[in-house]
């Protein structure tokens, strides 16, 4: 076994002007924690596998590169070129530039967030967002919380606690996650009263249980991720929402991606609009703020003033309210739907909306640029639970590298990361889904991972 008397003791290390330029680099307290744990393991190799003992230069050596994985950030931006739009996994909508700019403005220094400017008193941090809501929608107000499973918690506790709710089983959904639309209800203090089967729902189903039972409100759930075929069917939401209004019923409409503009005008199936269940006469809607919306995450609850009241002074609206971050990238989110450039400005919009032309020509400026690979006809997808089923035709740069999933593994490991996809043992890039600003990148290191290979 290795002398371990050879070990230099950490005042010995300290001494050392090499360490002393680590520890002016990451202060005293870590750099001390990370060569006490480079120490430890070199004396385990030492006992367990019998390995020399390092000199003293490979020991500074290896405690700095432990501080450089301590500190380099877990989360780190990625190159999408998989073709899903709203990647979950790859944090869903990125942001338009003037949302950016938003924010950057806002967390640069103080702000307004809760002072109204006009009296020198406090103020509501809802008021941002609550006006440009109601000027987009048509509704009375808006309320802005962390995401949309805290806007169905905090509608239900506010307004259903302790009572039933109504609910068709065609709608009992489970999303990514496990999030599970009964799970979230039964949080909320709130009794799950169901109707109807798990395809086929009636109105006569919401007539009975609203005459015979004693109904708080009445819950619609978009199916989301998923798609009734077959023998199936639901009544139109203008009738749910006529039935329950006769009974004095409010019916709030949990929409789930939140679609601002109609999708099949991008050759897309209609996706359920805000607008729509404005329209219908819901007394609620409630919606992602960074799905189909394009923004920052959040959970947008618009409709009757009486009712985001009772909603505004719950307690629990105060564990799930918006910071300044959320508030400054919603609200410029809905300056482009109000300006009327969505479909220019917000990415996920351009990204929907872009030319299947203009698409195969960046594919092909791709293979030029690398000097292999193959343009195919492929196919992209919304994603983020929107629009099951749904694909955008696309063209995709096809390459064939050896060894695929290798491959895939280096260039995940790369700097940027690229997230692409293998099918047929070859892996596809799709140009809809790499925002133009990080398309250079792309492809440099596109072509120092495929140069390394050859190599």
């Amino acid at each position: 076994m290795p002398d371990l008397s050879k070990l230099p003791s950490v005042d010995q290390l300290l001494q050392n002007p090499k360490l002393k330029d680590v520890i002016h680099s990451f202060g005293r307290p870590l750099s001390l924690k990370a060569l006490r744990d480079v120490l430890d393991n070199c004396r385990y190799e030492a006992i367990q596998h019998n390995q020399p003992i390092p000199e003293l230069p490979e020991i500074i050596q290896r405690t700095k590169a432990l501080l450089d994985e301590w500190l380099s950030p877990t989360l780190t931006p990625v190159i999408n070129a998989t073709g899903v739009i709203l990647h979950t996994n790859l944090g869903r909508a990125p942001l338009s530039f003037e949302t950016r700019a938003a924010i950057s403005g806002i967390t640069a220094g103080y702000n307004n967030l809760e002072f109204d400017l006009r009296t020198g008193k406090r103020g509501k941090r809802s008021v941002h967002a609550s006006r440009l809501l109601s000027t987009l929608t048509g509704a009375e107000g808006g309320f802005v919380v962390n995401n949309n499973a805290g806007a169905v918690l905090l509608i239900l506790s506010a307004l259903a606690k302790e009572k039933n709710v109504l609910i068709s089983r065609t709608q009992l959904v489970e999303i990514g996650g496990g999030f599970r639309i009964p799970d979230v209800m039964r949080q909320s203090g709130a009794n799950l009263f169901e109707i109807g089967t798990t395809n086929r729902i009636h109105l006569y189903d919401y007539e009975n249980a609203l005459k015979n039972e004693d109904i708080a409100l009445v819950l619609i759930a978009h199916h989301s991720n998923f798609k009734l075929i077959g023998f199936h069917s639901e009544p139109e939401l203008p009738e749910i929402v006529e039935t329950a209004h006769k009974y004095n019923v409010p019916v709030v409409h949990d929409l789930g991606s939140g679609a601002l503009l109609d999708t099949a005008n991008y050759g897309l199936a209609h996706e359920p609009t805000v607008f729509e269940s404005m329209d219908a006469g819901c007394d609620l809607v409630c919606f992602s703020g960074d799905k189909l919306m394009g923004g920052p995450q959040s959970g947008i609850i618009i409709g009757k003033e009486s009712l985001l009241e009772l909603i505004r002074v719950h307690p629990l609206a105060r564990a799930l309210r918006p910071d300044k971050v959320t508030l400054a990238g919603i609200t410029a989110t809905i300056t482009h739907y109000l300006k009327n450039e969505a479909e220019t400005k917000i990415p996920i919009w351009y990204m929907i909306s872009q030319s299947l032309e203009s698409i195969e020509k960046r594919a092909n400026n791709w293979r030029e640029y690398l000097g292999e690979g193959e343009v195919i006809e492929g196919r992209s997808t919304v994603g983020g639970g929107s629009l099951p089923t749904e694909e955008i035709p696309s063209h995709l740069l096809a390459l064939n590298p050896k060894k695929p999933d290798a491959f895939l593994k280096i260039l995940r490991e790369a700097n940027p990361p690229i997230i692409a996809r293998i099918e047929n043992d070859r892996v596809l890039f799709d140009p809809r889904t790499v925002l133009p600003d990080q398309e250079i990148a792309f492809l440099r290191q596109l072509l120092i991972v495929l140069e390394a290979e050859e190599s």
